[in-house]
């Protein structure tokens, strides 16, 4: 693994999704093994949404993949538009189906969610028992605050005609997470976005994505498929909440603690949905105390 100016550079591969490719990074695993991870984002983020996270957890031994969603950063987008949860399960099993061990076994990961990406572990390792060896729901149960999901839809719909350069797109940003200090210089942001025919930029993700049906929007059938995949949820499983999330209520906690009665939770105080990229240190710190025991 190559590393500029003390950062981990990751390894660019590609897994054949329902949709076309699947774009992910790497972080080879720096010690002895431990095993292997897979990370997927909320809705509208990309796998980029995890690289410090990947790079530190990869530190420790593990193999990490991050992988982008179908239709958002370097994945392909679905020409059918279907962004279902069941799309998203369905990509998700085809990648683990292609992670092998050097003896040609399948690998069973820890897999990371954040919101979107949780629900998608949590169904595949519930209604396909032993995909994973463990699971890491970031801020996200079955049941869900509409107030804080009806904000996320809000701002994925926003800017219909993009924008004209970073620092719109950092100001953008900053309205929707005023918890967070704005960036000075707005060039990391650029991952996230993309540029159109019309020289704007628009965010990262197919336009398509923003008919957000069964994924975000359909709060009824989500719980009702998400509980019952979490009720039969065995391997060890963390929940990370931010204590200022409007996505995660004490209610949703109550709910998957009882669904799944082995699950641990933890709660990164000051940290809102967006668990990862508001408290990143402290999310790896608990996540690791977590892999300890898995």
């Amino acid at each position: 693994m190559d590393e500029q100016q003390g950062a981990v550079v990751p390894e660019s591969v590609k897994f054949r999704g329902g949709a076309g490719w699947i774009a992910a990074d790497r972080f080879p695993g720096r010690g002895p093994a431990r095993g292997t991870a897979v990370m997927l984002h909320g809705g509208g983020q990309t796998r980029h949404s995890w690289r410090r996270a990947a790079a530190k957890i990869s530190a420790g031994g593990w193999d990490v993949y991050t992988l982008d969603a179908r239709g958002h950063g370097g994945s392909d987008w679905a020409a059918d538009g279907d962004y279902t949860i069941d799309a998203l399960v369905g990509d998700l099993r085809l990648v683990l189906g292609q992670l092998e061990h050097e003896t040609g076994d399948p690998i069973r990961p820890v897999l990371f969610g954040a919101s979107m990406g949780g629900m998608t572990s949590l169904v595949t390792e519930g209604e396909n028992p032993a995909s994973a060896r463990g699971l890491v729901l970031v801020d996200i149960t079955p049941s869900v605050e509409p107030e804080g999901i009806a904000r996320i839809s809000e701002f994925m719909r926003g800017a219909p005609d993009g924008f004209a350069d970073l620092e719109e797109v950092a100001d953008a940003v900053a309205r929707y997470q005023p918890n967070r200090k704005r960036p000075r210089n707005p060039e990391g942001l650029r991952k996230n976005v993309r540029q159109g025919a019309d020289g704007r930029l628009y965010w990262h993700w197919d336009p398509a994505f923003h008919r957000l049906g069964a994924n975000l929007d359909n709060r009824r059938d989500n719980h009702i498929r998400t509980a019952a995949a979490a009720a039969r949820v065995e391997v060890p499983t963390l929940l990370v909440r931010g204590s200022d999330s409007d996505i995660v209520s004490s209610k949703g906690i109550a709910e998957l603690c009882d669904l799944i009665p082995h699950a641990k939770v933890t709660e990164v105080a000051g940290a809102g949905h967006m668990v990862v990229g508001d408290d990143n240190s402290v999310f790896v710190e608990r996540v690791n105390e977590f892999l300890e025991s898995v």
